[in-house]
């Protein structure tokens, strides 16, 4: 069966096309999709663009035509935990769409997207990655060590490190240290980006795992639209070396 991948940005996208190969191409919704293998693993490779909506759009079309066993957003993302750094990498074990939920005296209550507490109130927060899918991960990875930044990339000889934990989702681009702050200290967010949660709401509506990689290129601060540019292609790579290395047991 077919592995489902999934890009926002045109730099994501790249590494993965070109690692490709030959591909059929085919377009619905406006989306091109390359058929093909990457590394001798069936995949569907598509750029969904930016945003939820962009996102769950893609995820559905993977997951309903291209019948995909699992699906894998990866690229790059905001950093939120202060202990992480440009280059890092994050692998979500839970994902929530921090923009969802009541306002309430003018400030923002996170809650599970799709209920409101009055109408259809729910005790789910987030979606949680499919544990068996995440211990395959964790045992794949277990001594897989990425190459540090180039110095033009602001690498200083430290290999970037991965983690997993919580990713945070939503429709806006993050340069703001102090909502940075917050949602990292709220919501116990590692990364910030604007897609990942939707596909994980889509794809546990069709019962099929899905994966998360978000390598860090900035660090949603007052300085991230300068670091993301500085960044973006470098950092994307880490996310793509990551995913390809995972094939096999996704």
């Amino acid at each position: 069966m077919t592995i489902g991948l999934i890009c926002a940005l045109p730099q994501e996208h790249a590494h993965l096309e070109t690692a490709m190969g030959a591909a059929a191409t085919q377009e619905m919704a406006g989306v091109l999709f390359s058929v093909g293998e990457l590394d001798g693993h069936p995949v569907v490779l598509s750029r969904a663009g930016l945003g939820k909506v962009n996102a769950a759009l893609v995820a559905t079309l993977l997951a309903d035509r291209y019948a995909c066993r699992t699906v894998v957003f990866t690229g790059v993302a905001g950093g939120l935990d202060p202990n992480l750094h440009i280059g890092d990498v994050v692998i979500a074990d839970r994902t929530v769409q921090h923009d969802a939920g009541v306002i309430e005296d003018d400030v923002l209550r996170v809650y599970q997207a799709g209920h409101v507490p009055f109408l259809n109130p729910t005790a789910d927060f987030g979606w949680a990655a499919d544990p068996a899918l995440l211990a395959r991960v964790r045992d794949h990875l277990d001594g897989f060590a990425l190459s540090p930044l180039s110095r033009d990339a602001g690498g200083g000889g430290r290999p970037p490190r991965i983690a997993y934990g919580t990713v945070l989702t939503g429709d806006q681009y993050l340069h703001c240290e102090v909502t940075r702050d917050r949602l990292h200290g709220d919501l116990g967010g590692h990364a910030v980006e604007m897609e990942g949660a939707a596909v994980s709401q889509v794809c546990e509506s069709f019962g099929i795992p899905w994966l998360v990689i978000r390598a860090l290129s900035d660090l949603a601060g007052a300085q991230s639209r300068v670091d993301f540019t500085a960044f973006v292609e470098e950092v994307s790579a880490q996310s793509a070396s990551i995913l390809r290395h995972l094939l096999p047991v996704l």
